[in-house]
């Protein structure tokens, strides 16, 4: 088994832990959580994951592991989940014939992508949002340790995409029933 494959089963196992987390089991959390982790590796919900949506970002990763250890509020907020959506828009629509050029190969040379990136890090340091810091200096070490062939592939994934477009439409219907009740 590649270190890849190994990385996609575990890392599936703990996002799958990590929503397991999520449910009302009180004191029960931690365990659950973990029996949780063990069975989808066991009865084939990792596996089958992986198949379908392939090994997941870091980012993804780092997002349920703070879940797991219990992280009183996730970093994944309105203004992250904006630009997970923005970004995975400039990056699919390309691939789609809808918009002219690729994003996806900057990944393959990512100077430009972390000429990009430099900036980034250095407002998320300024802004004192170290949680984001440290999530993208782990997506740079796994890409920088050969774990992905492509930098895209440690900041974003399928899944990602979609919690931040569950995290955008949850805030967007707040605000809905917030102005309605006015």
């Amino acid at each position: 088994m590649s270190i890849e494959a190994a990385y996609g089963l575990l890392a599936h196992a703990l996002i799958f832990g990590a929503l397991a987390a999520m449910l009302p089991f009180g004191i029960f959390r931690a365990r659950v959580a973990l029996a949780a982790t063990a069975l989808s590796l066991m009865i084939g919900i990792a596996p089958f994951m992986l198949a379908i949506f392939g090994a997941p970002s870091t980012t993804l990763l780092c997002l349920a592991l703070l879940n797991l250890i219990g992280a009183t509020s996730s970093p994944l907020s309105r203004l992250p989940a904006f630009a997970v959506l923005g970004s995975a828009l400039g990056l699919y629509l390309p691939a789609t014939g809808l918009l002219p050029g690729e994003i996806y190969a900057l990944g393959f040379q990512p100077w430009p992508l972390l000429a990009v990136l430099l900036p980034i890090g250095l407002l998320l340091g300024w802004k004192g949002q170290t949680i984001w810091v440290l999530i993208l200096a782990i997506d740079l070490l796994a890409y920088a340790g050969g774990l992905f062939a492509n930098l895209w592939q440690a900041l974003l994934d399928p899944l990602l995409v979609l919690l931040a477009l569950s995290v955008a439409l949850r805030e967007a219907l707040v605000r809905l029933n917030v102005s309605r009740r006015r």
